[in-house]
This record gives C-alpha cells, sequence and structure tokens, in this order.
C-alpha cells in the first residue's frame, strides 16, 4: 500500500471516532489486529476499538480527537493528537464531573491490505482522571 492509501485509512478512523460512527470500523481494523497497548478490558478486533469508544463516547460525549502531527510510510503511520471533551458519564468508575478534558496521545498503525493490522499507543489517562478531580494515591 501506498503511504498516501495508509493516511486516507487513518483518517477513516479518525473520522469514525470525531462522529461516533464506530461501525464504520469493522472496515478499517483487520479482525485479528495486533494491539500492543490495549485499554483496559479491551477486547480483540474491530469490536475491542468499537467497544472501547463507545465507553468514551458515553464519557465523553462532544469528544474530539485532532491529530497535532502525522507521519506516514508504505506500511505505518504515526502521529501525536489532542483528546478533547467534557466529562459527562462513568469514566474509569469516576461519574461525570461537567468538567472539561485535553490530553495528549501518540499511535503508530501498521497496515496491510486496506486495515489495520497492528497498533501500539499511548494515552494521558492519567492527566484525563486528574483533570476529572481524581487524586491518584
Amino acid at each position: 500500500m501506498s503511504k498516501e492509501q495508509n493516511k486516507q485509512i487513518q483518517q477513516k478512523f479518525g473520522e469514525a471516532i470525531n462522529s461516533g460512527k464506530l461501525e464504520n470500523l469493522r472496515d478499517l481494523v483487520a479482525d485479528d489486529v495486533k494491539e500492543h497497548d490495549a485499554a483496559p478490558n479491551q477486547g480483540p478486533g474491530a469490536q475491542g476499538y468499537i467497544d472501547f469508544f463507545t465507553m468514551m463516547r458515553n464519557a465523553f460525549p462532544d469528544m474530539k480527537v485532532e491529530v497535532e502531527q502525522l507521519v506516514a510510510d508504505e506500511d505505518n503511520v504515526a502521529f501525536a493528537y489532542t483528546l478533547t471533551g467534557t466529562h459527562k458519564g462513568d469514566f474509569m468508575g469516576v461519574a461525570g464531573t461537567g468538567k472539561s478534558i485535553k490530553a495528549r496521545g501518540m499511535q503508530i498503525s501498521r497496515f496491510k491490505d486496506g486495515k489495520m493490522v497492528e497498533r501500539w499507543g499511548s494515552s494521558d489517562e492519567l492527566g484525563i482522571l486528574k483533570q476529572i478531580g481524581v487524586n491518584p494515591v
């Protein structure tokens, strides 16, 4: 695949998350995707991403992921992003607080045959928890 094709797939992934049209992830993620940094309780494949982002959108209904920097080659797309939203629902056991969050993250995705087949990533989950009022011990 070309760099441009991989970037387009990654862009469609982001559009699905930002729009809440999470079923579109089934067309973008391989059934046997290798997830190196799964979220807590994240299941396998596209359904794992759908379930995770459903939880995130329930917790932060106005959630938006904005790509700040992106680089790509024939197999991979790497990007830094900013996640914003308002905490309105349960997030990791914390009921909605109405507080706004802003967190940074990075991700590397590998693509094959038009689908994401492998992913590494890191998000500032601790920063999100602090912003909604959790005082970690």
